[in-house]
C-alpha cells in the first residue's frame, strides 16, 4: 500500500513540475532556470510546513507523509535538474549564472523551509 501512496504523490508532483517549468520558461524565458528555482523553493516550503504541521500541530497517518514528502515533493522538486543546470553553466564558462543559481537555490530553499516551518507553528 505504501508504494501506491508514494506513486500517486510522485505522479502529481512530477506532472506539476513539468507543467510549471514549461510555463515559467515560456513567461520568463529560457536563459536562467527560473522554473527549477521556483519549484525548489516551493518544494522546500512544502516540506518545511508539512513536516512541522504533521508532527507538531496534528498527528496524521504516516502515509500522508509518504504521499506528500516522499511522493509529491520527491517527484516535484528538481535537485537533479538544478545540478545539471549548474554544471552546464560551468562548462559554458557562465560563472555568474552558475553562482547565482547555486546561491539562489540553496539560500532561498533554506529560507522557504524555515518559512514553512514557522507558518506551521503559528497558533
Amino acid at each position: 500500500m505504501n508504494f501506491i501512496v508514494v506513486s500517486l504523490g510522485a505522479i502529481v508532483g512530477a506532472n506539476l513540475r513539468y507543467i510549471l517549468s514549461r510555463y515559467v520558461a515560456k513567461v520568463l524565458g529560457p536563459v536562467f532556470p527560473y522554473g527549477t528555482l521556483i519549484i525548489n523553493i516551493s518544494g522546500s516550503f512544502i516540506v518545511g510546513w508539512f513536516m512541522i504541521w504533521a508532527t507538531e500541530r496534528v498527528l496524521v497517518d504516516p502515509r500522508w507523509r509518504l504521499l506528500v514528502i516522499v511522493g509529491f515533493c520527491g517527484g516535484f522538486t528538481t535537485f537533479s535538474s538544478y545540478a545539471f543546470e549548474c554544471m552546464a553553466y560551468f562548462e559554458q564558462g557562465q560563472w555568474l549564472l552558475m553562482t547565482v543559481n547555486v546561491f539562489a537555490n540553496n539560500l532561498l530553499c533554506m529560507a522557504a523551509a524555515i518559512a514553512g516551518m514557522a507558518l506551521a507553528r503559528v497558533r
